[in-house]
């Protein structure tokens, strides 16, 4: 029963964490589209990432470890590797993204959308939300299919 529990817990959570970020591509157009509104969208996402995103994550590898300690051999497998990935995904977050979208949003404030150093840093910030998003889909699919992996 408290496997299952910890399965939808995980669920929730994954719908909280990903939803959140897949708003952010719309958040960031909206930004782009009106030039003075992008400060606060950067603004935004910054909130929903600190609050929602990261806080969703960061539980998702409380719950995982709950649940590998309650799995039976044929699911430590890709609990295992699943607890890994949301670690990534919460250290890229930490250590990648949230200090590339502070300084987007310095950027946007001071020398604007248009210039080359905020252009390379909204690159980069897309490039770790594409490698966080896939990160994130690899982890629902080891929750939902629970494929056999090894061992």
């Amino acid at each position: 029963m408290l496997f299952e529990i910890l399965i939808y817990l995980q669920i929730v959570l994954m719908i909280i964490g990903a939803g959140a970020n897949s708003t952010y591509a719309i958040w960031i157009q909206r930004g782009t589209v009106n030039r003075e509104t992008l400060p606060f969208a950067l603004q935004g996402i910054k909130f929903i990432d600190d609050r929602f995103a990261r806080t969703a994550y960061v539980l998702l590898l409380i719950t995982g470890l709950g649940l590998y300690l309650s799995a039976d051999d044929s699911q430590s497998a890709w609990t295992l590797l699943s607890l890994i990935l949301w670690l990534l995904v919460i250290l890229l977050g930490l250590f990648g993204y949230t200090p590339t979208l502070r300084k987007q949003i310095e950027l946007a404030e001071s020398v604007g959308a248009d210039s080359d150093e905020y252009k390379s840093m909204a690159w980069r910030g897309t490039f770790l939300g594409i490698l966080g998003g896939i990160i994130v889909l690899v982890n629902i699919y080891l929750l939902v299919f629970q494929p056999a992996l090894w061992g």
